[in-house]
């Protein structure tokens, strides 16, 4: 493999600063940087070549919240409402999922990350019932060539427990480096917002570990402003918090976010489709929240940003329209625009996980995570006239001719490169046969809509607490 690359005559989104679209020109990887961006550049001997004619050359893509242990099930809980998806992760059937099938559904969301240009991907990873389920979590990312953070979480027990428990603490010191380029680590637990305010000794112990949190917030029946209240009187809301979803909250949780400098990751196909809450971009823009971009799950929606952007586009003007319509007004210019949601795609998600200095824009000196838009068999693919425009409402994953992560091709002529995907297949069909055979062909089939326990109260799934917050949420 040559020690640099050099993709030719692209359109170039920079997503820097200024957001500087430039035509015509080359981007030159050397080593694990981006060298040199310029029209006809002069590159070292030996020098491969891409050709971007008529294509696009952008960040790669960084998704800020995905359970990716989940997607060895795709699709199948396509109809759910979130209160299914409770009840079949948290209350019935998360707690078969073994550690190979962790490493399933890891390794699978993997790689369909990286074909779709998604270069980044917080793993928000609350399957790890055990340490050994963690250590498949991050073998399964280490097999790719992928850039990931895992985000370490357990729904199947209380965050003061899992994060005191001796072989998680174990698990960090052997498994995660800080500074890794490669694997970075959060904590991912979310806030019921009982007085009580049992998640504390997490918190403490993401400080002691000098690490971020990453947390559900605003969703509707779950988390709410309690929750955002409590962590800022107890001072654990800090410019590394991600907040994800945060649908459902108040002005004055809006305005705690906005002073303490934390950002929102919005997934918007789970907010439209679950019921979370209205997508918030509309919210975040007035408060000036940082936004990044998320897929969530496979189990319901595709694994892609471009569906992403095309959502959140949709979601946000959508409700601009509906609130100048019931005005007796018209909406005649957008306030959001397609060149902001390429930006929350790629340097939203690089700010939001920290890493806005060497990842997130196309810029010299920066990690060369590159993605190259081309399909020259597509009709779609021309004519190319708003760049920006094209990204967000015209690609799809089919359209990703070349991805570039740490300066090495993982994705070449629309091919992943060095994947046995047959391997892959074999050990995702055993983990659904494991589910299959574990839950009986009866609950198999009605988990595609799965009745709501009467016994159970729904309106807060987190069990290690007997908090019950359903009469304080606020739209």
């Amino acid at each position: 493999m040559s020690d640099s690359i050099v993709l030719r005559g692209g359109t170039v989104l920079t997503v820097d600063a200024q957001r500087t679209v430039l035509t015509g020109h080359d981007v030159l990887v050397t080593g694990d940087r981006i060298a040199a961006i310029g029209p006809d550049l002069a590159v070292p001997e030996g020098t491969e070549e891409i050709d971007a004619t008529g294509g696009i050359v952008m960040p790669g893509m960084i998704d800020t919240h995905r359970h990716m242990w989940q997607t060895s099930l795709r699709g199948y809980g396509a109809d759910w409402t979130l209160t299914q998806y409770f009840v079949w992760n948290y209350l019935e059937w998360g707690k078969i999922f073994r550690p190979q099938d962790v490493h399933a559904g890891n390794l699978l969301a993997a790689l369909e990350a990286l074909e779709a240009g998604v270069t980044t991907t917080v793993d928000w990873s609350h399957g790890l019932q055990t340490p050994q389920h963690a250590d498949a979590a991050v073998d399964a990312l280490q097999a790719t060539a992928g850039r990931f953070v895992l985000a370490y979480g357990n729904i199947q027990d209380a965050p003061a427990n899992w994060t005191a428990d001796p072989g998680f603490r174990e698990f960090v010191g052997r498994r995660i480096t800080p500074g890794d380029d490669m694997l970075g680590f959060q904590l991912a637990f979310d806030v019921t917002g009982d007085p009580a305010f049992p998640e504390k000794p997490a918190f403490e112990a993401a400080r002691e570990l000098g690490v971020p949190v990453t947390t559900h917030a605003g969703v509707w029946g779950a988390t709410n402003d309690d929750g955002i209240r409590l962590m800022h009187e107890h001072g654990f809301m800090t410019p590394e918090t991600v907040y994800v979803h945060a649908a459902t909250l108040s002005t004055d949780s809006y305005q705690r976010i906005a002073a303490t400098g934390g950002s929102v990751s919005v997934s918007t196909e789970s907010e439209q489709s679950a019921g979370q809450g209205y997508p918030p971009t509309w919210a975040l823009r007035e408060h000036g929240i940082d936004v990044s971009l998320s897929m969530d799950t496979s189990m319901w929606w595709s694994g892609d940003l471009f569906s992403a952007m095309r959502a959140t586009l949709g979601a946000d003007r959508s409700r601009e329209h509906l609130e100048a319509h019931a005005r007796g007004d018209t909406v005649t210019h957008s306030a959001l625009r397609a060149e902001q949601v390429v930006e929350w795609a790629t340097r939203g998600g690089a700010r939001a996980i920290g890493r806005e200095s060497d990842l997130g824009s196309v810029e010299t000196g920066k990690k060369a995570d590159l993605v190259l838009i081309r399909n020259d068999h597509s009709p779609v693919s021309f004519p190319l006239l708003n760049p920006h425009g094209h990204v967000a409402f015209q690609a799809q994953r089919a359209d990703v001719h070349t991805v570039l992560v740490n300066g090495r091709i993982v994705k070449r002529d629309g091919r992943l490169v060095d994947v046995d995907l047959a391997a892959v297949r074999a050990a995702v069909g055993s983990t659904v046969e494991h589910l299959r055979a574990t839950m009986g062909e009866d609950a198999w089939q009605a988990g595609m809509n799965p009745e709501i326990p009467e016994t159970k109260i729904l309106d807060n799934p987190y069990t290690y607490t007997d908090y019950r917050s359903g009469a304080t949420h606020q739209v």
